[in-house]
């Protein structure tokens, strides 16, 4: 849905000013090299704060605690 979401803004984008547009095509490549390194260290520090979660909750689901599904 994203992508198409994309798509459609850029074939608007290409009829009001297909230079911007075509620029915007060329260009997007290099800005997301641009932010890669930014999403992989989202990535590490999700897995980071996943691990020390664990280790924080490890003594409750050892007692035999388990969390209800709030409605």
């Amino acid at each position: 849905m994203k992508t198409l979401l994309i798509a459609i803004c850029w074939c608007i984008l290409f009829v009001l000013s297909w230079p911007l547009a075509l620029l915007v095509l060329l260009l997007w490549p290099v800005i997301w090299l641009l932010l890669l390194p930014f999403r992989l260290v989202g990535i590490a520090f999700e897995g980071v704060f996943a691990l020390l979660r664990a280790i924080v909750l490890l003594p409750a689901r050892l007692l035999g605690y388990r969390r209800t599904a709030v409605s």
